[in-house]
């Protein structure tokens, strides 16, 4: 016999050696048996030690087996981590009639408006607080410089007020707009103290609070 001949020989003999010690394992034992199986569709092959699979000519990873494949086999995507609703945002006007926190062409709280203020500060502190804006107002009486300076007056007490009561200095904007924007009409009154009572609702300070809940 020829060098050749031998050696196909000894290649010949290693096949039918693996294929003798080669095994197979019930299909109805994998998990999955797609592209593993035999012709019959019973079997999955296995080498003598069932370490290794062969698989067929339709194999994909989408068709991997747990036992042939380990790491292969498709596993079940991970559901994502539920998103906590965004917390709403509130926006809430409070309008205090001046006269209610000030005695007459005053700007120094009454006790009775440090009362209103201090329910006012309590519900401000169960927010996330973002901004509050307070703004005074007068009635059309006085000058235009005069008035404007009451107004500011009266919506910084306000602000002093809050802060003393543990609110953030640098989250309350303070405006004074005079005489702007009456709420009042009809008030023509000679008499100067009916024209004062009718022109009361002008005078307030408008307190607007932005902020949204505390989970």
């Amino acid at each position: 016999m020829n060098k050749l001949s031998k050696l196909a020989f000894i290649a010949a003999t290693a096949v039918m050696a693996a294929s003798a010690m080669a095994q197979s394992v019930p299909a109805s034992r994998q998990a999955t048996n797609d592209n593993w199986v035999n012709g019959t569709g019973e079997y999955v092959w296995m080498n003598g030690t069932n370490e290794l699979c062969w698989r067929d000519a339709f194999w994909t990873p989408a068709t991997a087996n747990a036992k042939c494949d380990g790491a292969l086999v498709a596993q079940a995507p991970t559901p994502p981590a539920p998103v906590a609703p965004a917390p709403a945002i509130t926006s809430q006007k409070i309008t205090y009639q001046a006269d209610a926190l000030f005695d007459f062409d005053k700007a120094i709280l009454k006790p009775a408006g440090k009362e209103k203020l201090n329910d006012l500060a309590s519900k401000i502190q169960g927010l996330n607080l973002e901004v509050v804006v307070a703004t005074g107002y007068t009635d059309r009486i006085g000058s235009d410089k005069y008035n404007d300076r009451l107004s500011l007056r009266r919506a910084q007490a306000v602000k002093a007020y809050l802060v003393s009561k543990g609110i953030e200095s640098n989250r309350i904007y303070t405006e004074g707009k005079g005489k702007r924007n009456p709420v009042t009409t009809g008030c023509n009154q000679k008499n100067h103290k009916q024209l004062v009572a009718c022109l009361a609702p002008d005078r307030r300070v408008e307190v607007e609070v932005v902020g949204t809940s505390k989970q």
